[in-house]
């Protein structure tokens, strides 16, 4: 007979959101509209480097600012308005399951959410997982952006609740360790599928029965 292995503890399960629970379009629809159709890794990297998304994601530029320099950027061939149209598309909604997942475990857990988000896409997250999350942290609305401390900072001193009691997940590796630095236990998922397996680890979900 194997061991039993004790699973910790929490008090709090805090997620990303897109590409977590919601499906996030962007890097697949990038991909698309450049030359040669790079990679969505490729694309990520570039992404979440990018000086203008950052500011965007901190609240620091207008949606048309934004706008004008990704595609100076990126050389897009297309104007302002014809951009803000497809990256407010870009936000698809969670993905098939998310709102019933949250829907099980809010009945242990307390529910948040910590999301690098900008004023085009915050309304559109925050109104379709509202009713089964308890609290949101949109780097918009804070001025301060994952993987900085500060984010993280914010977010455990607004739970009012010690890092060891929080599980956060997330799909970017820098985020996690941001995170595991300040006492999280920060688990790196890709997917509904990756976060539903991860919670059924943690014993956070009962296994499903095939």
């Amino acid at each position: 007979m194997e061991p039993e292995i004790d699973k910790p503890e929490f008090e709090v399960l805090l997620f990303d959101l897109g590409g977590v629970l919601i499906d996030f379009a962007g890097f697949d629809e990038l991909s698309r509209l450049l030359p040669g159709s790079p990679g969505r890794s490729e694309i990520r990297s570039r992404w979440i480097s990018s000086d203008a998304v950052q500011e965007f994601e901190r609240g620091d530029i207008e949606p048309d600012q934004f706008a004008q320099r990704i595609i100076f950027e990126y050389k897009l061939q297309m104007a302002v308005e014809e951009f803000i149209e497809q990256f407010v598309a870009w936000a698809r909604g969670p993905y098939p399951g998310a709102i019933e997942l949250l829907r099980g475990v809010r009945r242990t857990y307390r529910i948040a959410a910590l999301s690098n988000s900008n004023k085009l896409h915050t309304p559109i997250h925050r109104r379709s997982i509202e009713e089964v999350v308890g609290s949101f942290y949109f780097s918009d609305e804070i001025g301060h952006v994952k993987p900085e401390r500060a984010i993280f900072d914010h977010v455990v001193r607004d739970l009012a609740v010690a890092p060891e009691r929080v599980a956060f997940f997330d799909d970017t590796e820098v985020n996690i360790e941001a995170a595991q630095d300040l006492g999280l236990n920060a688990y790196w998922v890709d997917g509904i599928d990756a976060l539903r397996s991860q919670l059924q680890t943690l014993g956070v979900l009962e296994p499903s029965i095939e």
